[in-house]
């Protein structure tokens, strides 16, 4: 009785992972899923761009005295990013297709990079904040910035050289490993600088409204960000040895959708909301209130 009663269920498993596998192959193969989904994260990602350029206008028209803050920098990069996302899976077919395939890899990566840049800005903002309340020196942080950022624009432009001149399976590895690299120090510096940054507010007596705040927004953008970075390393990673997994080609539109939003629009459409609040209106030296 017992092994009968085991029967039903593994049998209903295997129809359930047959049914499922055959489902997977008929999305993959279909032209319409293939647009509908690819239309679908264009449209995502042009909704989140538009998003964080109104975001931008309103920073712009509080405080117009200013030049180019870190927080306009990070809402002009998000617009950016997201906006040239919408703009390649808009026209899927032309960017997943585009010969040589060295381009192919340039129009895909660059926004990766482009979104590592904008975020990481975040960590160079939290250090910097980090360091001034414990007295450290702040000096090197933007050179540190500008530097890793530079070696890693480099190390890319490098190994799309290496595809456009010799396409092959091994540099090919090496560019899915360096991205996934890139992925892992992007979130151990959300872990190291948000996290100290969110360990150090939670040491100060959290009594205003504001301070609470702070301390929310800090702990979840850095949860945010960590988590969605890790996941980027990785299944790119994986993707580099596991030609199921691949990823930017018009037959896995599914493994697109699901980890295009997992690590990009979700995760930014969050951060953007989070960081909604603007910066406090300045009174004019010509202003002067009746006594």
């Amino acid at each position: 009785m017992t092994d009968s009663s085991l029967v039903m269920p593994m049998e209903m498993a295997q129809i359930l992972a047959t049914e499922m596998a055959n489902w997977w192959e008929e999305v993959n193969e279909s032209t319409q899923w293939q647009d509908g989904i690819f239309f679908a994260l264009c449209g995502a990602y042009a909704l989140v761009s538009a998003i964080a350029l109104v975001q931008l206008v309103r920073i712009q028209m509080r405080v117009p005295e200013y030049g180019w803050t870190t927080q306009k920098v990070f809402h002009l990069m998000n617009f950016v990013v997201n906006g040239v996302r919408a703009v390649l899976f808009g026209f899927h077919h032309q960017v997943f297709l585009v010969h040589p395939k060295a381009l192919c890899w340039i129009l895909l990566d660059l926004p990766g990079l482009l979104f590592f840049s904008a975020y990481t800005l975040l960590v160079l903002f939290w250090a910097e904040i980090y360091h001034q309340a414990r007295s450290l020196p702040t000096d090197k942080l933007r050179i540190t910035y500008i530097s890793v950022n530079v070696a890693v624009y480099l190390a890319q432009v490098v190994i799309w050289v290496f595809i456009w001149v010799n396409d092959n399976s091994t540099v090919e590895l090496v560019g899915k490993i360096f991205m996934s690299v890139v992925s892992f120090i992007a979130a151990l510096g959300f872990l190291l600088y948000g996290g100290r940054l969110f360990i150090m507010l939670r040491r100060f007596p959290i009594e205003s409204k504001g301070r609470r705040k702070k301390l929310h927004e800090v702990g979840s953008v850095t949860a945010i960000c960590f988590t969605c970075f890790l996941i980027r390393c990785i299944v790119v990673g994986v993707s580099a040895f596991d030609r199921d997994l691949t990823l930017d080609v018009l037959d896995h539109p599914v493994l697109n959708l699901i980890y295009y939003m997992v690590v990009e629009v979700l995760p930014s459409a969050l951060v953007l909301f989070i960081l909604r609040k603007l910066p406090p209106k300045r009174v004019s030296a010509q202003y002067h209130p009746i006594q």
